[in-house]
């Protein structure tokens, strides 16, 4: 299920907001893929018995209006849980992983000890990137890749060379992703990401220009080399016009 590799709330938010304009039919069928993640988080095996009663407490008449209902981000998860197995969200937040407190095995060479960093959100520097640091006034110093714009507005003689420790593994990279626009092709993206074991972190929608779609994405990678086997099988496929890294 593609939608396991989506991590936070909010890139979920991002990515049903993003189908809205979408035809009535691929809203539904996107839908239909979401149920099916918070259908596998109750406490219940769901047939049709426990859909038809969720339906019910819903107030819709169909299945198909539950699934575009989800699909365009009109019903939280939550809700569904509640309608298919009531009381099954008593403590569903205080169960719910905190995604934002996850250790990133991250570690810099070349840093002066007990000094901090952090990676840049201007170039995304993920591990195998070439990088150098720079140094922040009571921040301590923030890594860039070495061909980071951001750069060509400082001094050199105030980078700090560094190198990524032998543990580092898993970071956040940007990519932005140009899809046609027509019916399908978010779908396929997001299968795009879970076959190649992606997770997804948020997802805007940038431009709407016919038959063209744009998606600033941040994708939590291992490093360079998964990086760029992922913009390689964006590339390959019909639905994307084009793949870059930002």
């Amino acid at each position: 299920n593609w939608l396991g590799f989506v991590v936070t709330g909010k890139a979920r938010a991002a990515i049903r907001r993003a189908v809205r304009q979408k035809e009535y039919a691929e809203v539904a069928e996107l839908g239909r893929k979401l149920f099916d993640d918070i259908a596998s988080r109750v406490p219940a095996k769901i047939g049709k018995k426990a859909l038809r009663e969720a339906l019910k407490r819903l107030e819709m008449d169909d299945e198909q209006d539950l699934m575009h209902a989800i699909g365009a981000a009109e019903i939280e998860d939550q809700q569904v849980m509640e309608a298919l197995v009531p009381g099954c969200t008593a403590n569903f937040e205080e169960d719910a992983p905190d995604w934002s407190k996850r250790d990133k095995a991250i570690s810099i060479r070349g840093l002066t000890p007990g000094v901090g960093f952090r990676l840049a959100e201007c170039c995304h520097p993920v591990p195998g990137d070439r990088i150098v640091g720079t140094r922040k006034p009571g921040e301590g110093v923030e890594v860039h890749t070495i061909d980071c714009l951001t750069l060509a507005s400082g001094i050199d003689s105030d980078w700090i060379d560094l190198q990524w420790g032998k543990r580092s593994q898993g970071a956040v990279g940007r990519l932005r992703v140009t899809l046609y626009d027509r019916p399908g092709t978010l779908a396929e993206m997001a299968n795009i990401f879970a076959k190649n074991h992606v997770n997804v972190m948020s997802l805007v929608q940038t431009t709407l220009d016919h038959p063209f779609t744009s998606y600033d994405i941040d994708l939590e990678v291992q490093d360079l080399a998964h990086l760029t086997r992922m913009l390689s099988a964006l590339r390959a496929s019909d639905a994307v016009a084009q793949a870059e890294r930002i």
